[in-house]
């Protein structure tokens, strides 16, 4: 079994992943960390270097090369959903679960993260605006659960992840 986390920055990915993976004894993987690994620096200096663009194709191999493991939680970064590949990969690997959160919960969970190149502007709400208009419907698009983590404590979110694991039931939303 796997489970692949999407979802905006700041809606509590990687902190359920670990969580999670604790729950069902599964491995746990970030994409962002195993592409800071491989690249040995941080995502920062990829953007400055090498633009989004490059970025993105370490992103892709990144999530192609993890998704094809067995019996891991993978939490993947907020754009990984933006490129084809990657959403074909991931909805055919395993369990897709959509962490949706607020722009509000977003502000307040990444306000003093420096490690977040996008947010990196005098109007970071702008920006997170333009992130989910553009990226909620590829989300949607690709999930078998969407789960509102807003104001709930990870363990509550975790516990939702695995009654609905058991059941591998179609699309539901829990709120």
């Amino acid at each position: 079994m796997n489970v692949f986390l999407i979802g905006p920055m700041g809606a509590g990915k990687s902190t359920i992943g670990r969580l999670l993976s604790q729950e069902l004894g599964l491995e746990f993987f970030d994409s962002d960390r195993e592409i800071e690994a491989r690249a040995g620096t941080n995502i920062p200096w990829i953007f400055d270097v090498e633009g989004e663009k490059g970025f993105r194709q370490r992103e892709e191999q990144a999530i192609d090369e993890l998704t094809q493991r067995d019996n891991i939680i993978l939490a993947t970064g907020g754009g990984a959903v933006l490129r084809e590949a990657n959403r074909k990969h991931l909805q055919s690997r395993g369990l897709v679960v959509y962490l949706h959160t607020s722009i509000e919960q977003q502000l307040e969970r990444t306000a003093k993260d420096r490690n977040r190149p996008l947010l990196q502007t005098e109007n970071p709400r702008a920006v997170l605006e333009k992130l989910i208009a553009e990226r909620d419907p590829l989300y949607r698009s690709c999930c078998d659960l969407i789960i509102k983590t807003d104001r709930r404590r990870p363990r509550g979110v975790v516990n939702d992840i695995v009654r609905f694991s058991r059941r591998q039931q179609p699309l539901k939303s829990v709120e």
